[in-house]
């Protein structure tokens, strides 16, 4: 007889095999946070993919984070800090990453007033810091 399982076991047993499928998952997951709020759907995925890596106890060892503090976090009602999804992230082998969205009409040229091009300005306090006044 087949034995079954869950779907969420399925996935842990995917994104263990596979990190690649695990990464479009949690960008998923944070694209529909973004559009949503869905934080217990962001918190899932999460769940899902530290214990497709090992579980909280392997997390806890990479991020240096005791194993209760991230059970609190990832079973939270509350989405995590971006410093503490950072830090989780990272621990995964994943980053953040800014991007602009797709078809939206915005962008940062659209909205500015001043078309003033800010390069001068950053290379000016590059060379301000780079080389300080002596007095």
């Amino acid at each position: 007889m087949r034995k079954l399982r869950t779907w969420r076991a399925y996935l842990t047993e995917r994104f263990a095999a596979d990190q690649e499928a695990a990464i479009r998952y949690l960008t998923f997951s944070l694209e529909e946070y973004q559009v949503d709020g869905d934080t217990p759907l962001l918190l899932l995925a999460l769940q899902t993919i530290v214990e497709s890596q090992g579980g909280i106890s392997v997390l806890a060892k990479k991020t240096g984070i005791d194993s209760e503090s991230l059970s609190d976090i990832l079973s939270s009602d509350e989405a995590p800090r971006i410093d503490m999804l950072v830090t989780i992230l990272n621990a995964l082998g994943c980053q953040l990453l800014i991007e602009p969205i797709a078809d939206t009409g915005h962008s940062f040229e659209a909205e500015s007033k001043d078309k003033t091009d800010v390069k001068p300005t950053l290379d000016k306090g590059v060379e301000q810091v780079a080389e300080p006044h002596l007095s």
